[in-house]
């Protein structure tokens, strides 16, 4: 996919990196819209095209008493509303095949964090029109 092709997503003309930055995860929306406001400011100063990100759950803590997220559709609607409100795309990752379709719903973009492929269920997706044998 080309970076222009991403709905909102500016200054892709200055030919510089793009920027993929937010919180860990989204703890509320005063934070979310607060980070994005100021990095925002600084991407369009420096013409950097810029995607707000922000984990919407965060399915891979070591602990089970740790922080997980706010809720779903919780945290997947103030993801929405950063979009909306500052006209940029939004990214989240997933940990879960049937968090796909719920989180695109939300955001522009989908993520499988690299280190945590091994992971996750997704790590043993297969397509069923592959020919055995084939990795």
């Amino acid at each position: 996919m080309q970076l222009s092709q991403i709905p909102n997503i500016k200054h892709t003309e200055a030919n510089n990196f793009f920027l993929l930055a937010g919180p860990c995860a989204i703890e509320g929306e005063d934070m979310a819209m607060r980070i994005a406001e100021k990095v925002l400011e600084i991407t369009n100063t420096l013409e950097i095209p810029y995607i707000f990100k922000g984990s919407f759950k965060k399915a891979n803590r070591s602990r089970i008493d740790s922080f997980t997220g706010i809720g779903d559709e919780k945290a997947l609607k103030i993801l929405r509303k950063v979009s909306e409100t500052f006209k940029i795309p939004t990214v989240t990752d997933i940990h879960q095949a049937s968090d796909a379709a719920m989180a695109a719903a939300y955001v522009d973009v989908l993520q499988i964090p690299a280190f945590l492929v091994r992971q996750t269920d997704l790590s043993g997706c297969r397509s069923k029109n592959r020919k055995s044998g084939e990795p």
